[in-house]
């Protein structure tokens, strides 16, 4: 039975993604800063980026490490204290590992690490509605140059011989939280809330096959480098908020909220809010994976379904 190191595994993703490994077959190791009580295939062990320690027996354990630790990046306002927050708690635990990795002797084959499209910049006009691919630079804001060190922090394990896979993930669709409980929320008034022009694309991805892409990189040894984490279909934030309405109201309002002020009260993350970046998934799929969701039609339907 292999064994997969998690960080971050007590976020959505982490819960879901420890969920399917298990059930697979696989046994996981939850790295947290909380002590916690495991079950059948999942256990726990200590670690804490910020005093550089982590459980070394739980390291030299390992098959693949999952890292995904990171502060909520829309969980509260971006303060400055807050920004280094996000910052900080990437890079500390993405050095922690290759550091980890490097000093104490281990089996790791692969280390399969979370970013985000956040990496890129806003659609450029000029670009003539080309999507970005992962040979786009970053982008020059917070949120690029947060993405950037991040995925810095985990490179230099290559040269110890381990295989990176780094997915750029977009905006997650799942009914346990996240950006689709937000979503949610106005419709339980009656109100489709389109946010600015609502012309801004939102690349996507539905929980379930975010889940399958880390497994299928973990399961095929020739998946290696940076991967767009993106459904086939982007959409306008428009054409989601109204796919989202009909699938859970009869009669609602569509109600535009304006930029300025979506700025006022979310200061430097509304410009983020309103960003377009239309972002490819051409290159997982050239490797053969197959969504099971991949027009936001069918992710909504499947999440719409149960969510409340």
């Amino acid at each position: 039975m292999a064994v997969v190191l998690i960080t971050g595994g007590t976020g959505l993703l982490g819960r879901a993604l420890a969920g399917a490994l298990v059930a697979r077959g696989y046994e996981c190791i939850i790295l947290t800063r909380q002590q916690r009580s495991g079950g059948a295939g999942l256990r726990y062990a200590s670690w804490d980026p910020r005093n550089n320690t982590i459980d070394e027996k739980a390291l030299q354990e390992a098959d693949y490490i999952i890292h995904l630790a990171g502060a909520g990046i829309a969980e509260k306002r971006w303060t400055s204290k807050r920004k280094q927050e996000i910052l900080d708690s990437r890079v500390q635990s993405g050095k922690l590992l290759a550091g980890s990795l490097r000093r104490i002797p281990n089996k790791v084959k692969a280390v399969i690490s979370a970013s985000a499209t956040g990496w890129y910049g806003a659609d450029p006009g000029s670009r003539d509605g080309k999507p970005f691919t992962e040979e786009d630079p970053a982008g020059a804001g917070f949120l690029g140059n947060t993405c950037r060190q991040w995925e810095e922090s985990t490179r230099h394990v290559t040269v110890l011989n381990k295989r990176l896979v780094v997915f750029r993930i977009g905006i997650v669709l799942s009914k346990e939280g996240g950006a689709l409980k937000e979503f949610l929320k106005p419709l339980r008034f009656g109100v489709a809330a389109i946010l600015g022009s609502g012309k801004q694309i939102t690349s996507w991805i539905h929980i379930d096959d975010l889940v399958q892409l880390f497994i299928y990189a973990l399961e095929n040894p020739e998946i290696k480098g940076i991967y767009n984490a993106v459904a086939p279909g982007p959409v306008s934030n428009r054409e989601l908020t109204l796919v989202l309405a009909k699938l859970k109201k009869r009669f609602y309002i569509p109600l535009p909220v304006p930029a300025w002020l979506l700025k006022l009260i979310l200061g430097e993350m509304g410009p983020e809010i309103l960003k377009s970046a239309t972002v490819s998934c051409e290159k997982i799929q050239r490797t053969g994976f197959k969504f099971r969701y991949p027009d936001i039609h069918s992710a909504l339907a499947k999440e719409t379904t149960q969510a409340r």
